[in-house]
């Protein structure tokens, strides 16, 4: 599970989190020192206690920035969205660094208050000006990772657009080619030959074929980062060659092996039965899964109680604006293909399906009405779920469970569907946090792709991952219809 989430975290990432933290740490340490707030501690031991503060200060900011997105390279090249993100995070974090303050014994009088405020006030435009400094530098191609994507066919192209999505900002995808490897050429996808040695340098020894000698080429240069095998119907001679060629230097994925390790998800297209290892839902770890439902319980009796007041506010605001019950309950799809009654608020006019069928949600639905759009973009039509986590029907992370009727359409067109009942569906989980909502059975299929990988690396770690990735998620309504 720790390999599965280390994959997640992208290396360039991962290094500017420790630089920052270690940059902020003896900030506030050297603010401390020389008259914060620690002045006033009635200790023997003021350097001791100022490093702890400074270490619970340190991780409390830095945590509120991962939180928010800070970490994401899609966030640190998009300027627009990295002043928000920051102007967010530094909102967020002033209270929380007030309570972990008060927390050590600090009297939060006005002068520390104004102390508090300077030191977010310094690390605001330094968090800024650092992250513009990593977009100039990840705009040049040595900090990029050069994909070379072999292949010809729609999952070459798919992997292709991926790549050069946003969300996947540091990767730089080779236009897809197709080898032949008796020969040792290339041909672009257009049907334009070139030579792959433009790309790759000396040939290795015993290596087995001339293209995979030319895939080996200049391997030790970084001029290519990574090759990925996306063909249609690949012959397993040529995966072959070219892992052979990959063992000397230049690492070699099949499509299906990329999209795990380096974008999060399963891919469907060339899964067959014996591919997917799906045996971890099966048979889950006892321990994990008591933890698992513990933290189910004390995360929703404890949301319950915090949600409360906002909940009686949107039960008294849909009364007011549409006829009809405040909660809506629906028949959804949970663990092993059991049925249950899911609640939630009511989004929808009483009239929604009228005709007996159920829908898919649209953008900007007809049906929805004024409070329920708000709702729906908050996700705050979700929360009565929680009343589901609390009896066991659900948890807290997991797929959103589907209705019995489209789980039934679904699963004929979308192989693997099934294994989404392998675990409890979650309030939140993995595909929500990457895909928008979904309204289509392309949709389906998409988010399954994510729902698969959760169900084989799923893990105390990546519900974490996922449950910080909620705020996120709620706060920048991303996703909502």
């Amino acid at each position: 599970m720790a390999r599965a989430i280390v994959r997640l975290v992208p290396m360039e990432m991962a290094i500017l989190g420790a630089f920052e933290f270690t940059l902020l740490f003896a900030l506030i340490f050297m603010m401390l020192t020389s008259g914060g707030p620690a002045l006033l501690l009635e200790t023997g031991h003021l350097s001791r206690d100022c490093m702890i503060l400074a270490g619970m200060l340190a991780l409390t900011i830095g945590g509120i920035a991962a939180t928010i997105g800070l970490y994401r390279p899609d966030v640190c090249l998009d300027r627009k969205r990295l002043l928000m993100s920051g102007t967010i995070a530094a909102l967020f974090a002033f209270p929380a660094i007030m309570i972990v303050s008060g927390a050590f014994n600090v009297a939060l009088k006005a002068e520390h208050v104004a102390w508090l405020a300077r030191l977010l006030a310094i690390w605001l435009p330094f968090v800024l000006l650092v992250r513009l400094c990593f977009s100039a530098i990840a705009s040049y191609m040595p900090v990029t990772r050069r994909v070379l994507i072999i292949g010809s066919g729609t999952r070459a192209a798919d992997l292709r657009r991926r790549l050069e999505a946003k969300q996947h900002a540091l990767f730089a995808p080779i236009a897809p080619i197709a080898l032949d490897f008796a020969s040792g050429m290339a041909g672009e996808q257009m049907g334009q030959p070139r030579a792959i040695p433009a790309m790759f340098g000396d040939t290795p020894r015993a290596v087995s074929s001339p293209g995979a000698r030319s895939l080996a080429r200049r391997s030790g240069r970084g001029r290519v980062w990574g090759v990925v095998i996306a063909e249609d119907e690949p012959a397993q001679a040529n995966k072959l060659a070219l892992l052979d060629g990959g063992l000397r230097g230049v690492p070699v994925y099949s499509d299906q092996a990329f999209h795990e390790r380096h974008l999060g998800r399963i891919q469907l297209d060339g899964l067959d039965a014996a591919t997917p290892d799906f045996d971890g839902a099966a048979r889950p770890n006892i321990v994990s899964a008591a933890a698992k439902r513990v933290l189910d319980i004390v995360t929703g009796v404890a949301l319950l109680v915090i949600t409360l007041p906002m909940m009686l506010l949107t039960a008294l605001a849909i009364k007011c604006d549409s006829p009809g019950p405040v909660f809506y309950p629906q028949v959804r799809t949970g663990l092993r293909g059991e049925d249950f009654t899911l609640l939630k608020f009511r989004s929808m006019s009483m009239d929604a399906e009228i005709s007996g069928q159920p829908q898919w949600a649209q953008k900007c639905d007809p049906r929805v009405t004024r409070v329920g759009a708000f709702i729906r973009a908050t996700r705050i039509d979700e929360l009565p779920q929680l009343m589901n986590v609390i009896r066991g029907e659900m948890s807290m992370i997991g797929p959103r469970p589907e209705r019995p009727v489209f789980v039934e359409q679904l699963a004929k067109v979308i192989p693997f569907y099934h294994h989404r009942c392998d675990v409890k569906p979650g309030l939140t989980g993995w595909a929500q946090v990457n895909f928008p909502y979904g309204a289509s059975v392309e949709d389906a299929r998409e988010k399954l792709a994510y729902d698969l990988y959760y169900v084989k690396n799923r893990g105390l770690l990546l519900d974490l991952i996922i449950l910080l990735a909620t705020v996120r998620v709620i706060l920048f309504r991303e996703g909502a219809r």
